[in-house]
């Protein structure tokens, strides 16, 4: 069987915490290593079990989850931040998402949903509404480098791989698009990933237009 998806819980609430442990635990390729009632203690066990994927809440003692995924995105880049929250106001998405997060979800969200959306920021999807991505490129773009970077450090194929998934495409889309396999296309986010020392997809775009390498309207 493939490695299972390592995944750190942290809440405040110890009712989410356990409910959440429990029901992920009905998942053969997913582990819980480890859970957390607070921020410090989260990046400690994130420190601690390196996993895959850290799941998170908002409001925190200690760190907040827009601190802890600050922290997370800058220690450790290879770790995508999932938010479950009850919040849905913007600024907190749009804090998260500069601050790294893989994606945004609320705490209504269903069983198999939750399930679907670890395995998808674990292979390098991003988890959130296209227009509110949208909305968060815009601004970004707005504000972004006006002497773009002559060393942008992506191939060429890497970069349309970027575009297309700043535009919403899923893996498999992007595949299809560039008659590549689902497995190649993957292969490329993690080598995107690493050489902007990022965790997500949402988070190399915002790299790509604030050091102005990145044009919005090359985003579909």
């Amino acid at each position: 069987m493939p490695t299972p998806i390592r995944v750190v819980i942290a809440d405040d609430h110890e009712l989410v915490r356990e409910g959440t442990r429990q029901l992920l635990a009905n998942h053969d390729d997913i582990e819980v290593v480890a859970v957390a009632a607070d921020g410090v203690a989260c990046i400690e066990e994130i420190r601690r079990s390196r996993p895959d994927v850290a799941l998170v809440d908002i409001s925190m003692p200690g760190m907040s989850g827009i601190e802890v995924t600050a922290q997370t995105s800058v220690e450790f880049p290879a770790v995508a931040v999932l938010v479950l929250t009850v919040h849905d106001e913007q600024e907190y998405v749009t804090a998260l998402l500069e601050a790294g997060a893989a994606g945004y979800l609320l705490k209504d969200i269903g069983e198999a949903d939750l399930v679907r959306s670890i395995r998808e920021v674990h292979a390098g999807e991003s988890v959130l509404h296209p227009d509110v991505t949208k909305s968060l490129f815009a601004a970004l773009a707005s504000n972004g480098d006006d002497t773009p970077d002559a060393t942008m450090p992506l191939t060429d194929r890497e970069m349309e791989v970027l575009k297309l998934a700043g535009a919403g495409s899923s893996n498999r889309e992007i595949a299809v698009s560039l008659d590549l396999s689902p497995r190649t296309v993957q292969a490329h986010l993690r080598n995107i990933f690493e050489k902007l020392e990022v965790a997500s997809r949402t988070q190399a775009v915002i790299t790509g237009l604030r050091d102005g390498w990145l044009e919005l309207d090359e985003l579909g």
